[in-house]
């Protein structure tokens, strides 16, 4: 009786077609997951810029009148601040109500 080595080519495509019907599924939840944690690092560097806004104001009695008054003072952000989003885009500063706003993702 002749001992069988190796796979058939039908069970070379089945394994390829599971393979390619799994990365059909997983490669779209990757990329979206992705997505949903640069947005949450965006909301949580505009709390905490927001946060070190009224800091500022509380201790120099006057609200900044740039954002990199704030997020490049070493006193407010040792390791320096979140300058720009995770989108590559910069924080809007809103000198009026003295806040920052996030962009739209």
């Amino acid at each position: 009786m002749l001992k069988r080595k190796g796979f058939t080519l039908v069970e070379l495509l089945i394994v390829v077609l599971i393979l390619g019907a799994l990365s059909t599924i997983a490669v779209p939840r990757i990329i979206g997951g992705s997505k949903t944690a640069k947005i949450s690092a965006c909301k949580s560097n505009v709390d905490i810029l927001n946060s070190h806004i009224e800091l500022y104001n509380a201790i120099e009695g006057a609200w900044p009148a740039d954002i990199r008054n704030v997020a490049q003072n070493p006193d407010y952000f040792p390791d320096g601040g979140p300058a720009a989003c995770p989108f590559g885009l910069d924080y809007n500063y809103d000198v009026l109500t003295h806040r920052v706003t996030e962009h739209n993702h």
